[in-house]
């Protein structure tokens, strides 16, 4: 990763169609009676197994953590930034198990990064990890941390790592072998990480779904999922200077915003249950 660094200063009769569509993952998988609906993974994520996925995603996270500490770059513990990051996600983690059962056993972390660039990221397992440039640079509230945190955490939780390197190596390695990998996974081992995983590029659904399950994250740990909208319009300004690498590969700032409207009915309720009134 090319950072620029800098020092750290701061469910049978009538209802057995509903059920087999359901299976099938033709209906929405909701999570709650309220809150946001999402699909049921894709089964192609299956095909690459979650445990060696999450061991490179740390071994690369190291990796990053001990360069960034080299450079001096690394915040401490008691940084007040580092500080008020861990404590918005002890506030989200609770949640995540909501989107995937497996993130109770994850080992979570959070961690900033001295850097110019404008980004944040949660790698499988749950490593994250924030740059001042978007933290600091961007004077992003508790409430728009949020939602950059809960966006970042929900394509770990959603696993769409795991989907993608899934699609990419089918490409190589040909559909016909799809049948048996789904059936028993007895072709796993023909599957290769390979490259950085910070580099894995999302597609626009994936980006779209992280967005509106980050909203409903964010919105039962108590943070105003509103934030999402003066977020985008502080992303949109600061791209007009310079492209940021966070928007390389998300949607528009104006479509992601229609979207965050388009959910806040759904997610308002939850920040309200939260024991914060909207007003």
């Amino acid at each position: 990763m090319s950072a620029h660094t800098r020092p750290i200063a701061h469910l049978r009769h009538p209802l057995a169609g509903l059920l087999l569509a359901f299976s099938l993952g033709l209906l929405p998988a909701a999570q709650a009676q309220t809150g946001v609906e999402v699909e049921k993974p894709s089964v192609l994520r299956k095909l690459v197994p979650a445990a060696q996925l999450e061991q490179q995603a740390t071994q690369e996270y190291r990796q990053l953590l001990q360069e960034a500490k080299t450079k001096g770059a690394l915040a401490p513990a008691d940084h007040p930034q580092v500080r008020r990051l861990r404590a918005i996600a002890a506030r989200i983690i609770p949640h995540a198990s909501r989107f995937n059962q497996d993130a109770g056993r994850w080992k979570w972390e959070v961690n900033l990064i001295g850097s110019k660039q404008v980004n944040a990221f949660c790698m499988p397992g749950g490593k994250i990890a924030f740059y001042t440039g978007l933290v600091e640079g961007l004077q992003l509230s508790d409430d728009e941390i949020a939602m950059v945190m809960g966006h970042e955490m929900a394509h770990a939780l959603r696993e769409h790592a795991r989907e993608r390197i899934a699609k990419s190596q089918m490409t190589q390695l040909g559909a016909s072998l799809l049948g048996a990998m789904i059936s028993d996974g007895r072709y796993t081992d023909a599957f290769r990480f390979g490259g950085n995983m910070l580099t894995l590029k999302f597609s626009r659904d994936d980006e779209t779904e992280a967005d509106v399950v980050g909203l409903d994250l964010a919105a039962r740990a108590g943070y105003d999922p509103r934030a999402g909208i003066s977020l985008w319009k502080k992303m949109e300004k600061a791209n007009q200077g310079a492209p940021l690498t966070w928007l390389s590969s998300h949607p528009s700032g104006r479509n992601r915003i229609k979207e965050i409207e388009a959910q806040l009915p759904k997610v308002l309720p939850l920040y309200e249950q939260a024991g914060h009134p909207a007003r």
